[in-house]
């Protein structure tokens, strides 16, 4: 009797030995899933940045409001210069794309931030476009169109110039001025003393006196595609300062 329990006892332990210590094995030899590395080139892409405009520094790209689907940038050549270039942007979903380069004329003396009436220097900043006008009747306008004989332009430029036909087309730039008005409009927000009535229009083949101006044919481009539902702007300057 007593052998028939010690043989028992004797099959038994290697058993429970078996299972407490296997057990005990297997657990403290676990370790946790691992998720397999991504493969060389199979790293999830991001997204570029979207296009910023082109010579437009820090301090002028955070001027455009955000809601602006629209930029015309007027680049000055220098500070003291009448001579500039307009290209027409618009915003996409990558960013901001670009027009044509069109050449064009500022003041006769440049640019300041400080513009005054008569200084023949036209207004550094970033403003909106929301009316347009001029002597000829409207060519397909989306901008509201106010036409008028008072835009009528009679004698000569600086360089001698006729200036006939200088506002057969114009849009008025928001420098101050009462918005939702005609371009004749001589309502002055700031007071006369710091000038007005600066407007882009058709271009007589010389400087202004605080205007930018294009060819005619542009302008109807410009007239034919700033669209109020985009909130275009214009931003102006010349070239060190727009890349600030």
């Amino acid at each position: 009797m007593i052998r028939r329990r010690t043989a028992v006892a004797l099959l038994a332990s290697p058993l429970l030995l078996t299972g407490c210590g296997g057990g005990a094995e297997a657990i403290g030899r676990r370790t946790p899933a691992r998720r397999p590395a991504p493969a060389p080139g199979r790293e999830t892409p991001t997204a570029p940045a979207p296009r910023g405009i082109p010579g437009l520094g820090p301090e002028r790209s955070a001027a455009i409001p955000e809601r602006c689907g629209q930029a015309v940038v007027v680049t000055g050549r220098g500070r003291n210069s009448p001579l500039c270039t307009v290209v027409l942007y618009r915003r996409t979903g990558t960013g901001w794309q670009a027009g044509p380069v069109w050449p064009a004329h500022n003041a006769l003396r440049g640019w300041s931030a400080h513009h005054m009436s008569g200084d023949l220097r036209s207004p550094l900043g970033v403003y909106t476009l929301s009316d347009a006008g001029g002597l000829l009747p409207d060519p397909g306008s989306r901008l509201p169109y106010h036409r008028s004989g008072g835009f009528h332009s009679p004698g000569t430029g600086f360089k001698g110039e006729q200036l006939e036909g200088a506002f057969d087309y114009v849009v008025a730039i928001d420098y101050n001025r009462e918005r939702g008005t005609s371009p004749l409009d001589w309502t002055r927000p700031l007071g006369p003393g710091r000038g007005g009535g600066v407007w882009l229009h058709v271009d007589h083949g010389g400087p202004t006196h605080g205007c930018v101006s294009v060819s005619k044919a542009h302008m109807k481009d410009l007239l034919r595609t700033l669209d109020p539902g985009r909130h275009p702007v214009v931003v102006m300057g010349y070239a060190d300062w727009l890349a600030r």
